[in-house]
């Protein structure tokens, strides 16, 4: 994948190798309603199946729908979640649904992370970070399809998952950073850097959404409370130096930049991002086995979401232009399918940015 070649042609390489041949001069109607989503190479997850891969999978599948005028790809994007229900949101033999979801309401029962392994310490279970993004990406193809019922899903995970991160101790609500599959238990008691500001991004984008489709402002109105009340903690929103923080925190302010919270920590962000990204710099003088692609993606992705000068664009195009000379060599085979979705976004953030549906 060349630079030299065009953005959308690098952004359909990038997403086919993932996810197999989809050109929509070859792909007919029919044969997207019954496209599968290969497990081979997949997301790189259990049953082929990875949560936060396949969100950047659904996104970039509406954005190629929009760059191409194609709606075959939202086609595509409706069989890629309803594959992630299908296996993430049942027991990792498939036999049945996760506790608390009916088949009135699959999502009752949260989404799997998808880890190959079902325990320890890298097993399965459910990231708050994973199922704010998949939410997002619901709501993306909620609006790109006019469809309402993609909005109904995620608030309906929404409201799921909520009540088992937000824990509410001697009176004070924080929140964990995972849990076990069936929710009944914390993995990791920790709090994810970004995951009260991202469910207080996620929530509001996803409340709005219903209430354009007419179900009413306030469906949300609680959660997004609690997560205001969690952000609004003194000192526990704060500027990260790890790059896939940085991008996703920078991302997730754009939506909201002109809200205090968000202006500090966007214009503090991007400092941090300019100095990272020197071409001078620890990082970028190091050599590709020593970096990791999909974390300086992430980096990419939130700067362009973001909004950013001549001379930060010209940094974010190094770091593309220098893992497309070593994708093929340097990149850990396990994590290939997370590096190519997010290199896609980095390219055309599209779908990712305020506005673009």
């Amino acid at each position: 994948m060349a630079s030299v070649k065009a953005p959308l042609q690098r952004f359909k390489e990038a997403t086919q190798i993932v996810y197999g041949p989809l050109d929509n001069n070859l792909l007919s109607e029919q044969a997207a309603r019954v496209w599968t989503p290969p497990e081979t190479p997949g997301a790189g997850g259990h049953r082929g199946r990875y949560l936060w891969t396949d969100a950047f999978g659904v996104i970039n599948f509406i954005t190629l729908s929009k760059e191409t005028c194609s709606p075959l790809y939202l086609t595509l994007a409706k069989r890629l979640v309803e594959t992630v229900h299908n296996i993430l949101g049942k027991t990792r033999d498939g036999t049945a649904q996760l506790p608390h979801a009916t088949e009135a309401e699959p999502l009752k029962g949260g989404l799997r992370i998808g880890k190959v392994d079902a325990d320890g310490s890298d097993g399965d279970g459910q990231y708050h970070h994973y199922l704010t993004l998949w939410m997002f990406a619901l709501n993306c193809l909620a609006l790109a399809t006019g469809e309402a019922k993609y909005n109904q899903l995620a608030v309906q995970l929404a409201k799921a998952i909520h009540p088992h991160f937000v824990l509410h101790i001697n009176g004070k609500a924080r929140m964990v950073w995972k849990i076990s599959t069936d929710m009944q238990h914390v993995l990791v008691p920790s709090e994810g850097h970004l995951d009260a500001a991202t469910g207080f991004v996620v929530y509001r984008l996803l409340q709005a959404t219903a209430e354009h489709f007419e179900a009413g402002p306030t469906v949300l109105e609680a959660e997004i409370a609690e997560y205001q009340q969690l952000v609004n903690r003194q000192g526990k929103l704060q500027v990260s130096n790890d790059l896939l923080d940085l991008g996703m925190g920078l991302w997730m302010c754009h939506f909201f930049r002109d809200e205090g919270w968000a202006t500090s920590v966007g214009n503090q962000s991007l400092e941090v991002a300019r100095s990272v990204l020197d071409e001078k710099g620890a990082l970028m003088v190091k050599n590709a086995a020593h970096r990791l692609a999909f974390r300086e993606f992430g980096t990419c992705m939130g700067l362009r979401c973001y909004g950013v000068d001549e001379d930060v664009e010209r940094r974010v195009s190094a770091v593309i232009d220098f893992w497309e000379r070593y994708f093929d060599e340097s990149m850990d085979e396990d994590l290939r399918p997370i590096s190519l979705v997010m290199y896609a976004a980095a390219v055309i953030p599209g779908a990712f940015r305020n506005g673009y549906l």
